[in-house]
């Protein structure tokens, strides 16, 4: 694709960057059969070649308009396209360009701006979330269907290993899932600790920046990435082992730090270790299966169906880990028909965009409940929680699965 950038970000690092991102599109439009969104709206400026298109249009000086917005909204930044392409394109990356021109230039509605505003500086503290969040769950028999589909009744965490082991790793908190889904992190220690892995949390680091950076706030994003890098570097330097992240939303965030922060001298070297160290879950238990077999094999007769969220598979890279795991473990896992497309969730897609949210959910769901499981497992706490708003069927973490049957192996 040629392109003539224009003047206020052609010499800029996002300019240059943008810039050969674009030049790699050959216009094939393979991205399109894979995007959900195009899928259910037939549009193709709803799909990632034409906003490509729309993207290179103001980057070369076109005026954005709402509709440019609109289109750019309705992305789900799963990434599935990236897969999808022959090239390599880096959507995910021109489009958190493209959102963050069009948003200096183009104003919102009144309403709109409230509510983005409401969750970008919300949903990252965990000091506000978790009580409103409590306070929800009280309120929920009397609140609107989909008001009550946001808040599940959250599990208890149970205990949390204090035995001291050689190998040491970190662990992501989060700032919504200690709220929503506060066993999963429990569990993975859990789990480690019973693999011989103690697992650790960095009092002080909180929401890995993706709220804020892809709603538009990149500035709040790199700050809350930069307060990450400070809270764990003491423990990089004691030697910890690994980042562990148990939401892979908040893993394929982190594993860009290095990039993100490359052209901030004071955190550019830190942040590209913190990357390097940064693993998924899946990634540290797929080196333990033969343990896993040994403990659990032949004691598990479960289908499970895994949805494996779209920042694992597409903005990872990361799959069959997760179902080596299970496999190793004596489970019958299973993935759905069209298990590539994303479930709605996105983040705040969901709240941004619930009409299309739950038609997405609502497939996802279909697919998922014709194989027959009685039960769904998956690695992102948002897609846990969406999928769980729209079935009775049990939906949780897959390591609080292992963790189960590991206690029951126990007992």
């Amino acid at each position: 694709m040629q392109t003539n950038l224009a003047d206020f970000i052609k010499d800029t690092p996002e300019g240059i960057e943008a810039d050969a991102i674009l030049r790699a599109c050959v216009h094939c439009g393979f991205c399109t059969a894979t995007c959900p969104t195009y899928q259910l709206l037939g549009d193709e400026l709803d799909g990632p070649r034409g906003r490509i298109y729309l993207i290179k249009q103001v980057l070369e000086g076109a005026a954005p308009t709402r509709k440019t917005q609109l289109h750019l909204d309705r992305c789900l930044t799963c990434r599935n396209c990236e897969t999808t392409c022959p090239s390599g394109v880096r959507y995910g990356r021109l489009v958190d360009i493209g959102r963050k021109v069009v948003e200096a230039r183009v104003p919102r509605p009144a309403g709109e701006r409230l509510k983005r505003a409401t969750l970008k500086e919300f949903l990252p503290r965990t000091s506000l979330f978790k009580p409103a969040f409590w306070a929800g769950q009280l309120a929920r028999p009397v609140l609107p269907a989909t008001l009550r589909g946001k808040l599940q009744p959250a599990p208890a965490a149970g205990h949390w290993p204090t035995r001291a082991h050689a190998r040491k790793m970190l662990v992501l908190e989060g700032c919504v899932q200690p709220a929503m889904a506060p066993n999963v992190n429990a569990a993975t220690a859990r789990v480690l600790d019973a693999l011989g892995v103690q697992l650790l949390a960095a009092p002080r680091a909180g929401c890995c920046g993706a709220v804020r950076f892809h709603m538009n706030d990149q500035d709040g994003g790199l700050a809350d990435m930069r307060r990450n890098v400070d809270a764990w570097w003491p423990y990089v330097e004691q030697g910890i082992e690994a980042i562990v992240m148990t939401a892979s939303g908040c893993g394929v965030t982190v594993k860009d730090y290095g990039h993100l922060l490359a052209h901030d001298p004071a955190y550019a070297d830190k942040a590209a270790r913190i990357a390097a160290l940064t693993k998924d879950l899946s990634e540290i238990v797929c080196d333990f299966e033969g343990e896993i077999a040994a403990r659990l094999a032949g004691r598990i007769h479960e289908r499970v169906a895994f949805h494996p969220p779209c920042t694992l598979q597409h903005g990872q890279r990361i799959r069959g880990k997760v179902e080596g795991v299970l496999r190793a473990a004596g489970v019958d896992v299973v993935l759905c028909a069209e298990s590539h497309l994303c479930c709605g969730s996105a983040g705040t897609y969901s709240v941004l965009h619930p009409e299309l949210a739950q038609q997405l959910r609502d497939r996802k769901l279909a697919n998922l409940e014709a194989t027959g499981a009685r039960e769904i497992v998956s690695a992102n706490v948002g897609c846990i929680g969406h999928l769980q708003s729209g079935t009775a069927t049990p939906v949780s973490h897959w390591i609080e699965f292992v963790d189960r049957a590991m206690a029951r192996a126990q007992a």
